[in-house]
This record gives C-alpha cells, structure tokens and sequence, in this order.
C-alpha cells in the first residue's frame, strides 16, 4: 500500500479510537479530568529533558536547554493555569433571567504539529484537550514525526494510569499531506488546532471544519528613547535568540528611535551580536530567501548564527548569538523584513515614537497582522498608544516578546497557539485555552410570556372590528374575507402592548 493511503487509513483509525474513548471520558467529573490532567503534566515535565533531546536531534532545530524550558512551560506553568478552570457541569446560573449554561465538550480534536516546537505543542494541545474532556489526533511534521510519536506515547500512557480510557491521546505515524487532511475532514472530527506553515493554516480553514490557526509573526520590537536600554536590548536579544528564533512571536526586526542608536548597537554588540556588512547583508538574503520569494529557506530555520554565516559565505565569532542586518524598506525591497524563524534580526532606526510606530504597523502588515508586538519604553503615554493603535493583539511592555506574547514573562494566558484574530485571517484574538474547545449548552425558562395580539382581542372587539372593516370594503370587492385596515391593526397591537406591560410589571 502506498505511503499516503496508510495515512489515510491511520487517520481514519485513530479518529475511531479517539471518537470511542471521547465517548467514555465525556461524562466524568472534574475531579477525575483534573486527576488525569495533572498526571499527565506532571509525566511531561518529568519527561522534559528527554523529549527536548529528540526534538533536537531529529529536526536539528533549536537549542535543548530552551526546549526543555519550552516543554515545561508546556506543563508545569500550563497546568498552573488551566488546572483551577471549570470545564464540566454548570458553568454558570443566572436566577433573575432563569438561565443555565453547561460545559460540554467538542469530541475530538485534530491537532497539527509544527518541526519547530513539536514536543512541546504537542504536550500544550494534549493538555488543553484534556482538560475540555476532548479526545486527541495529532499529525506531526514528517521531520518531528519520532519526537511528537513518543510524546504522545508518553501522555497516554500517563492518562491511561490516571483512569482514562485507552486512546484519549494519539499520534499518527505516518504523516502525509493526504493523512493530514483526512483528519481534518473525518467526519468524527470536531475541531482543529493548526499549528504550521501558512499552506497547512489555510488547509485547515478550508476543511469544512471549525479550526483555530496561528498565522506568521513577524514580530516587531521598538525601542524608544526612554527605554531602559541594557535591558531592553538584552529583552530582544533573548528573545530572537531563544530556541534559535523558531517561535513565531519571536522578534524579527527591532525598531530603535534615532536619539539612542548608538546606546543601542553598542548594547547589542555587548550582548554579542554581529552587524552585518552591507556584502554579508545581500549573502544572507540570496541564502535564507527561497528562488520562489516567499517565506524562508527551512535550512536556516532553528540554525546557529555560525551555521547561517557559513551558508551564505563569510565567518562569524564562535561567540556571536545574534547577526543583525541594518533595513531601509519593507517588503520586496528589503526581503528580510519577513518573519525569519532564525536569529537572523533586523534593524530599523527612526525618528520618534510616531515613526516607530509607522515602520511597525508596516512590518505587521508584511505577514504579522494582528499577532504580536514588543515596546520598550518609560513613557505610559507612549506605551498606551501602541496599545491602543497598533494592529497587533499581544501588546508586551519591557519585555522579551517570544516568551512575554505566550504568557510565559507576562500574566496572558499560557498556550502555543495564538490567535491574530480578523485581521491576521483567524476566528479568534485569543492565546488558546481549553475554554475554547468546550462547547456552551444553554437552557432558559420564560421570564417574558408573549401572546398574540389577535389571540389576545376579545371576541366582541375582533367582531366589531371586523364589521367595521367590512363596511369600508363591501363584500362585492373584498369577498367575505375580513380585512383589517391599517388603523385597526395598529390598535389592536397599541391594546395588546399596553396590556402586556401592565401584566409583566
């Protein structure tokens, strides 16, 4: 059997093993989900060093002591978070409008697994579902597939001990395109955690099912001439450089207001970064920029700076994290602009926060709309205005944007997928909880009883007013129907109106 019909075929599987153990796990207490849940955060956590090992050797992406940051932040602070969330039985109950509102969960929940973040997106997703009482398919990266495969045999085998049915976490092992998309439009599948490349997000937004899809980021970070600058520039840094770029809230290009340049670039070069000549500049951009122009090389992505230097043809120190590259343009003048997934960072320098701001909302546009932007900066009138303007969801103050935007460094809800809402293509704004995988049931009891007009009219005053009617139009025009004339319409609705207020006060 070819490769894409064993996919296929796996998909259709683990849907059916899903859609059964769902079934079993959807009627059980809170009690018991939150036993399963911190069972298997805890196993992930546990597990942490180990599956940030694979990733890295399998993809070759990244840096293994941010994954195992990464894995943890995926279960420990996760788990902090939705582990005091109600997600079964009455959620909520207003007497005064007699209305109940109850958690039920979606069923099963098909999740895409990106090479960059795969073990720990796998443990996010795995948690979330979870905790909705959802079961879960997930189709990782060919290049991830051994990671994500034993993180999902590691989540099982932690939920089956706690009590949950066998088949509540699954993984298919032989993703393809075809597999993929078999999974996403079972019909037993009920929602879509997208998780990928923008071809596989638009994949899932056309399956025909609901999907909650992370778009690029693209991410700008401005540094304004009140910043705290050590730390600001230390906050990028950090940021660009942490799992070598792969995050997509990582920043891409800083912005730096004119009066403090030279503060900032020697701030960068303290913090080890290299400029780049304006000839190594054009050598990284024929390297990490694909014949077709769109998107990035993948043999960058997740790469040390060494790695990338050595690709495009020059050297860097053995010591240099970070190569920064000096912009002028955004877009196909200056294709670097783009969203990088390596640290790889560009450098703006303008005048004032109003034409930082400009230059950002420019780099959001340019494939980050509505994600995630960073401000550096002392002044709350400034810092209020790239909230209130900016097209950007994720608003992060004098921090590291990669980790402040998923909640990690900030009080946002902790998640790896993050929505850019309408304006970035997506259904939400929101960083994705377990919230939003249950479903709402609603039952409401009458508080406003309605009766109908002509129902309501005594029998004398409808008999009246239907002679009356039959006068103005004889029987020879208007044959023996009774025809109400517009006045006598109106009255009734006025008599039925005020009798209905006097009851209901």
């Amino acid at each position: 059997m070819d490769a894409d019909l064993r996919s296929i075929q796996e998909a259709r599987d683990q849907v059916a093993r899903a859609a059964a153990a769902q079934a079993a796990f959807a009627n059980v207490s809170q009690e018991v989900v939150d036993r399963i849940v911190r069972a298997v955060a805890n196993a992930a956590s546990s597990n942490a060093s180990r599956l940030a090992r694979l990733a890295v050797d399998e993809t070759g992406m990244g840096v293994y002591e941010h994954k195992i940051i990464k894995n943890k932040f995926a279960s420990e602070i996760l788990l902090d978070y939705i582990l005091p969330l109600q997600t079964v039985g009455i959620l909520r109950e207003d007497a005064k409008r007699k209305m109940k509102e109850l958690a039920v969960p979606m069923g099963v929940v098909a999740a895409i697994i990106p090479t960059t973040n795969p073990t720990s997106t796998a443990i996010y997703k795995s948690l979330i579902s979870i905790k909705a009482r959802n079961a879960i398919v997930m189709s990782p990266h060919p290049r991830a597939k051994g990671c994500t495969v034993e993180t999902a045999k590691v989540l099982e085998a932690a939920a089956v001990s706690a009590g949950a049915p066998a088949g509540l976490v699954n993984c298919m092992t032989e993703p393809t395109l075809e597999g993929t998309q078999a999974l996403m439009r079972h019909k037993q599948t009920a929602v879509i955690l997208a998780t990928g490349g923008s071809d596989m997000v638009r994949s899932a937004y056309s399956s025909g099912k609901p999907a909650y899809g992370v778009g690029p980021g693209n991410v700008p970070a401005i540094i304004e001439r009140t910043a705290k600058i050590a730390k600001a520039v230390a906050d990028v840094v950090d940021g660009k450089t942490f799992d070598a770029g792969v995050l997509c809230s990582a920043e891409n290009s800083c912005i730096c207001d004119a009066p403090i340049e030279k503060a900032v670039r020697d701030a960068f070069r303290s913090e080890r970064a290299h400029f780049c000549s304006a000839e190594e500049k054009l050598a990284l951009q024929r390297v990490m920029i694909p014949p077709s122009g769109k998107g990035i090389n993948p043999d960058v992505v997740g790469k040390q700076p060494q790695a990338i230097a050595k690709l495009a043809g020059f050297q860097v120190a053995t010591g240099v994290k970070l190569l920064v590259v000096d912009l002028q343009k955004v877009g196909r003048e200056d294709p670097l602009s783009r969203e990088k997934l390596c640290p790889v960072l560009g450098f703006y320098v303008e005048d004032g926060w109003e034409r930082c701001c400009q230059r950002a909302i420019e780099l959001l546009r340019h494939g980050g709309v509505g994600h995630s932007l960073g401000i550096h900066s002392q002044d709350d009138h400034v810092i209020e205005q790239f909230f209130l303007e900016k097209p950007a969801f994720r608003i992060v103050v004098n921090s590291n944007v990669a980790l402040g935007a998923v909640g990690y460094t900030t009080g946002f809800a902790p998640a790896m997928t993050l929505g850019p809402g309408a304006w970035g293509g997506s259904s939400t704004s929101d960083n994705i909880t377990p919230l939003h995988l249950i479903n709402i049931k609603r039952m409401g009891m009458e508080i406003r009883p309605y009766g109908d007009p002509l129902r309501l009219a005594t029998a004398g005053s409808l008999s009246r007013t239907l002679t009356q009617a039959r006068t103005v139009i004889p029987p020879s025009q208007g044959g023996d129907s009774a025809v109400l004339a517009a006045g006598d319409v109106q009255r009734i609705v006025d008599e039925f109106l005020r009798d209905f207020r006097n009851r209901v006060k």
